[in-house]
């Protein structure tokens, strides 16, 4: 049981149909690694009550019809909420700066490869002396993420790939002492058909000759120590903290929070925002699907009650997300 560790992984390996092609000995779980799939659901209702505030709220495209509690980004919009689509946080600095009359605050999700680009964008705000611009944080993390997985009584996983865009940013460091603690192989992967075949066949080689350690297919995108100015970056305005993740739980130092030093740019603290836990839907397994444990046709609803138009969960409607990946790809594949 091979668990790979990234949405993006996911979709090449659903799409190419490789799972298909493998020997039934080796099944591939998909993991966690979808980060608009792990973003609670009541950081939505947040967004959702920034825009009902009238405040010009900006994200990425994957966020917009994620089910809240009880309304998505998309139909905050539809009921009159100014809602902005960008392809990078700079562009909301942007926004901020041409509209100084309002607040502007971008929604700033994903695991440690978009962390740069956010930071970046709070240190531009405070090099530009923008008062109208913050962001709201859900920034999750890999490594303990996997721990987490690791650590559950009925995980069955024998070995990881490893993402192969979070380690071009934070290097595989961190990922030694839990392959050297949890016995268990980590392969750094790409997101080609071929990349993903052969970090497969290394933790299969791996497991034959009873080893455990981390290899690093990816060598043409991935050192060990990473990208050290992103490093930087994300230190510089981020700190580790505790993080939810929807469908999970709260994962102990999995995520990223403003420093202190920033907290004029946390849209939480600026807009008194209070989190209120909102219960998943009853109908949607995200969590089981998120944790490995179920895979997407498993789910009575997927392609009836649940499609990308009408979802129950986020992992049908984010593009990284493992039930679109089957709803798209896997009935072609068939």
């Amino acid at each position: 049981h091979i668990m790979e560790v990234c949405g993006g992984q996911t979709h090449a390996i659903v799409r190419f149909g490789l799972d298909e092609m493998l020997p039934e000995p080796i099944t591939l779980i998909h993991g966690p690694g979808c980060p608009v799939c792990v973003t609670p659901m009541q950081l939505i209702d947040l967004a959702v009550e920034l825009m009902e505030k009238g405040v010009i709220l900006c994200s990425f495209g994957d966020m917009v019809r994620v089910p809240g509690s009880s309304i998505s980004l998309q139909e905050a919009k539809s009921r009159g909420g100014d809602l902005r689509i960008l392809y990078s946080p700079l562009e909301a600095v942007r926004i901020a700066k041409e509209n100084p009359d309002r607040e502007v605050v971008f929604f700033a999700v994903g695991f440690e490869t978009t962390a740069p680009a956010n930071a970046l964008s709070v240190l531009q705000a405070e090099k530009e002396g923008l008062t109208n611009y913050s962001i709201l944080v859900s920034h999750v993390l890999v490594p303990p993420a996997m721990e987490g997985i690791l650590d559950d009584p009925f995980c069955a996983i024998d070995a990881f790939l490893g993402a192969g865009h979070v380690c071009a940013i934070m290097g595989y460091k961190e990922y030694h002492p839990i392959a050297a603690k949890y016995k268990i192989p980590i392969v750094v992967t790409g997101f080609e058909p071929l990349d993903l075949v052969q970090g497969i066949y290394r933790a299969v080689l791996q497991l034959e000759q009873g080893e455990h350690r981390v290899e690093n297919q990816y060598a043409r995108a991935v050192s060990e120590a990473g990208n050290l100015a992103a490093q930087q970056v994300i230190r510089q305005v981020f700190e580790v903290a505790d993080r939810q993740w929807r469908g999970i739980g709260t994962i102990p130092k999995s995520g990223l929070a403003l420093r202190d030093s920033y907290r004029a740019f946390d849209a939480g603290k600026k807009f008194n925002l209070a989190a209120e836990k909102a219960a998943d839907a009853g109908e949607c397994i995200a969590g089981a699907i998120l944790k490995g444990q179920k895979k997407p046709h498993d789910c009575p609803h997927f392609g009836k009650k649940c499609t990308p138009r009408n979802p129950l969960g986020a992992p049908m409607v984010s593009s990284e997300g493992a039930c679109a990946a089957y709803y798209h790809f896997a009935s072609a594949n068939a």
